[in-house]
C-alpha cells in the first residue's frame, strides 16, 4: 500500500480495550512499514489527566502484550509514542477539555481528521454533536463507527441519523474488521480472475455453503453489552452476512466502493425471509454451560454472567436461502459460538457429487470436492480432490488438499486487518466498509429471527463449554443429509 497523507486520528476511548488491542497496534504495524509519515498524530481520548499522565507507560506495555517480538522495536516504538497526543476528553459533556482537543488538531489545519467511535454506540451521536459544537468537522473529516449499530432495525436508524446529522454519508465509515482481512480480499481475486471457479460458482455446481465463526473464549469482561446483545445481533448482523454477501454477489463492473456495496445490497435483498415457524424450522439459538476447554474447567454463561436466568444466545445456526438464479435451492448454513471447542472462521463450499460414479464401492467412499477459505487464525485456502492413493498397488481412492498458506507463500505476510482498514479510511478509500442501506437491510432480514425469539420465549438450547454447540444444530444439517465442517471434525 502507497504512503497516505497525513492525517490526525481522534480516538474516543483511547484508554479503552479496543484501542490498546487492536487500533494502537495496527497503527504502530502501519508506522512500521512506513505506509504514513511523522507528521501524522494519533490523540487518544481519556477521561482523566491521570490516564493522560499514564499513558505513554499504558500504551507501551499494550504494545509489548499484542506485538510479535520481531515487531516490537524499542527505538520505532519511541518515535511511534512520539505521535501521540493523548488528551482528557469526557464525551458526555461539552466542557472545557473540548478546546485542548481543539487545540491539538488546529496545529495541522490542512490535515485529514479521522474520528474513530471505540466507544458505545449510543453515544456516537453526542460525540459527533460535540464535535460540531467545537468546530471540528471540516470537509476532510471523517468518522469511523463500530459495530453493532444498535439493538434492531428502529435504533440503527437512530444511532445513524444522529451521525448523519453532522457528518454526509461519503465521511461515515462503518468498519467490519472482517472485512479487512486479507483472506476474504483474496476471496474476490479468487472468483472474478480465475475461470475455473467463477464457471463453476452457482447452482448448478454447488451444494451448499457453510460460513462459520467459532471462539473458545466467554464473555471477556462485557457482560454488559452482550447480555443484551447475544450472538445474533453481535455476530450474523454484521460479520456473517458480510461475508455471505463476498460469497454470494454478482461481480461488479469494477471494484470501486460504489460497486461492490450495490452487489452485496442486491443479495441482502434476496435473502428469504425468516418469519412466523421458518423461524422455529430454520434457526437454533444455545447458551453454553460449564465445562472444559482443553484441560481448564470453564463457568458457563450464567455463572460468568453473575445472574440466575438470562434467554440471551450465546450460539446462533440459521439455515438460510437466497432466492436469485444463481443460488436457488443451495442453502447457506451460518454458524457462530462462543466457548466451542477451537477458535476458527472458515468458509466452506461444498461442491456437488459427480453426476455418475465410473468407480466401484470397493476403492473406497467418495467425498465431493471442498473449497474451504480459513480467515483466523491460520489463514490459508484449500482444494480438497479425490485422488488414487498412491501408496497402495490396488486402486484405492483418497481426498487429498491443495493447499495455498499464506505465511508459506509470502514470506513477509503479515495479517491485521485494522491496519489495512485504518490506513483505508486515511486515503479516503471506502470500499471495504459497509454503507447505510446494507445496515438497514441487514437488521430488515435479522428483527422477524429476533421478534419470533421473544414471542415464543423459549430458552436457549444448552450445550457444553468446549463442545460444537447444541444437538439441535447438527440435527439443523443432518436434517439436510449434511454435515458441519469443524478444520476437519465432524
Amino acid at each position: 500500500m502507497a504512503k497516505v497523507e497525513a492525517f490526525d486520528i481522534v480516538i474516543f476511548g483511547g484508554c479503552g480495550d479496543l484501542s490498546l488491542r487492536k487500533l494502537m497496534p495496527a497503527l504502530y504495524r502501519g508506522y512500521l512499514e512506513g505506509s504514513y509519515s511523522d507528521d501524522c498524530r494519533i490523540v487518544p481520548t481519556c477521561r482523566n489527566k491521570k490516564d493522560v499522565d499514564g499513558f505513554t507507560t499504558t500504551l507501551t506495555v499494550a504494545l509489548k502484550q499484542h506485538l510479535s517480538a520481531d515487531e516490537y522495536n524499542e527505538a520505532l516504538v519511541e518515535k511511534f509514542i512520539a505521535l501521540v497526543r493523548p488528551c482528557v476528553v469526557d464525551i458526555t459533556k461539552h466542557d472545557k477539555h473540548w478546546q485542548g482537543l481543539a487545540d491539538t488538531l488546529s496545529a495541522a489545519d490542512h490535515q485529514s481528521r479521522i474520528f474513530y467511535m471505540a466507544v458505545a454506540p449510543a453515544i456516537y451521536g453526542v460525540a459527533c454533536k460535540h464535535l460540531s459544537k467545537q468546530g471540528l468537522i471540516n470537509d476532510s473529516a471523517r468518522v469511523v463507527v463500530e459495530k453493532p449499530i444498535g439493538y434492531d432495525g428502529k435504533t440503527a436508524a437512530q444511532i445513524n441519523d444522529a451521525v448523519a446529522e453532522f457528518f454526509t454519508e461519503q465521511q461515515i465509515y462503518r468498519i467490519d474488521h472482517y472485512l479487512g482481512k486479507e483472506t476474504v480480499q483474496n476471496l474476490m481475486a479468487l472468483r472474478f480472475t480465475n475461470v475455473i471457479f467463477e464457471q463453476l460458482w452457482d447452482a448448478k455446481s454447488i451444494d451448499h455453503v457453510q460460513i462459520s465463526i467459532s471462539e473458545t473464549v466467554g464473555l471477556e469482561g462485557r457482560a454488559g453489552f452482550y447480555d443484551g446483545a447475544g450472538a445474533l445481533r453481535d455476530m450474523v448482523q454484521n460479520h456473517l452476512l458480510q461475508l455471505l454477501c463476498l460469497v454470494a454477489m454478482e461481480s461488479p463492473n469494477k471494484l470501486d466502493a460504489n460497486s461492490i456495496r450495490a452487489e452485496k445490497l442486491k443479495v441482502l435483498e434476496a435473502l428469504r425471509p425468516l418469519v412466523g415457524e421458518d423461524v422455529e424450522k430454520h434457526t437454533v439459538r444455545g447458551q453454553y454451560v460449564a465445562g472444559a476447554h482443553g484441560d481448564d474447567l470453564v463457568p458457563g454463561y450464567l455463572e460468568e454472567l453473575g445472574a440466575p436466568h438470562s434467554n440471551t444466545e450465546t450460539f446462533v445456526a440459521i439455515k438460510a436461502q437466497i432466492d436469485n438464479w444463481r443460488w436457488s435451492k443451495v442453502p447457506f448454513y451460518l454458524r457462530t459460538g462462543k466457548r466451542l471447542r477451537s477458535r476458527s472462521a472458515e468458509i466452506v463450499i461444498q461442491f456437488k457429487d459427480v453426476s455418475h460414479h465410473v468407480y466401484d464401492d470397493s476403492v473406497g467412499a467418495l467425498a465431493p470436492n471442498k473449497l474451504i477459505i480459513r480467515l483466523q487464525p491460520n489463514e490459508n485456502i484449500k482444494l480438497t480432490m479425490m485422488t488414487k492413493d498412491l501408496s497402495s498397488l490396488e486402486t484405492k481412492l483418497k481426498p487429498v488438499s491443495l493447499n495455498l498458506d499464506f505465511s508459506d507463500t509470502y514470506e513477509d505476510f503479515k495479517s491485521d486487518a485494522y491496519k489495512r482498514l485504518l490506513l483505508d479510511v486515511a486515503a479516503n478509500n471506502p470500499a471495504l466498509f459497509i454503507h447505510r442501506d446494507e445496515v438497514d437491510c441487514a437488521w430488515g432480514w435479522i428483527d422477524p429471527i429476533i421478534e419470533q425469539w421473544v414471542k415464543t420465549d423459549h430458552s436457549p438450547d444448552l450445550y457444553r463449554a468446549g463442545s460444537w454447540g447444541p444437538s439441535a444444530a447438527d440435527k439443523l444439517i443432518l436434517d439436510d443429509g449434511r454435515r458441519w465442517y469443524c478444520g476437519g471434525e465432524r
